[in-house]
């Protein structure tokens, strides 16, 4: 008998209103998971819930700032209360600012730091506190990038943060694995969302730098991501995942 991948699973999405975390979502939705979809964007947050929901997947929205405690929290509450567990978490959400090293500022620092650092962080805690409360395994993403393994022009502070998501990883898939609980990252290269699509030469200049030819969708990062959260996954952990087309083994910046 045919069944779903992710049949009878709980997972958390965030920053997933639109690009590679609605994917993500989309996808798992549509191998059965029931899904928690968080995104700072209220009405981003219910429209993509709504259209999971229209596809035949069961999803609901929690709007909030996934960097928030409260909002974590809620978040883990409202998949157990919904769904009756929780065995998946992808800290999706992160926010990108470029800027010149001796420029950049404190305040963009401590916005960048406390969304894709404090958010991923405490998102992990908070759901491997109820995975181990169920006594089940599970399973926590990640999203780290490129700039996380090769510096890129004023990218400084974020390739920090990405990096240490990478770090976290492991040291989470080492302290995490006595409870069945495996801990990985994904670390996407230059890839075709909604905001990158509105930058008109940003497919022709990336397709010239990536050894393949070509741009990664969200379809593909969605796929690596799945990979790592399946049943066929369960003895890797600690691991950052390229997904890239290649550019990491030469690493051409665009130009300038």
């Amino acid at each position: 008998m045919y069944s779903l991948l992710f049949e009878d699973k709980t997972a958390i999405v965030t920053g997933a209103g639109i690009g590679i975390g609605f994917e993500i979502a989309r996808q798992l939705a549509a191998e059965g998971a029931d899904i928690i979809l968080n995104d700072i964007d209220p009405e981003a947050a219910h429209a993509a819930a709504e259209q999971i929901r229209q596809e035949g997947g069961r999803c609901e929205a929690v709007a909030g700032d996934s960097s928030d405690l409260a909002c974590i929290q809620q978040m883990v509450q409202q998949a157990v209360a919904s769904f009756g567990k929780l065995n998946m978490v992808v800290a999706n959400a992160g926010i990108t600012t470029f800027g010149d090293f001796l420029e950049y500022d404190i305040t963009q620092f401590q916005q960048l730091v406390s969304v894709n650092l404090q958010g991923s962080f405490f998102l992990a805690q908070q759901a491997a506190r109820q995975m181990i409360r169920q006594q089940l395994p599970g399973r926590i993403l990640l999203m780290s990038s490129v700039t996380g393994h090769q510096a890129h022009p004023n990218l400084a502070a974020y390739g920090m943060t990405k990096a240490a998501l990478e770090m976290l990883a492991k040291a989470l898939g080492v302290e995490l694995a006595p409870y069945g609980i495996t801990v990985n990252a994904v670390a996407p290269g230059a890839t075709l969302t909604e905001r990158t699509l509105s930058d008109t030469g940003y497919q022709r200049t990336w397709e010239h730098l990536t050894p393949t030819g070509k741009v990664a969708t969200t379809q593909d990062i969605a796929h690596a991501a799945l990979f790592l959260l399946s049943p066929q996954a369960s003895q890797i952990t600690g691991q950052a995942l390229v997904v890239d087309g290649g550019w990491t083994a030469v690493s051409p910046p665009p130009a300038s």
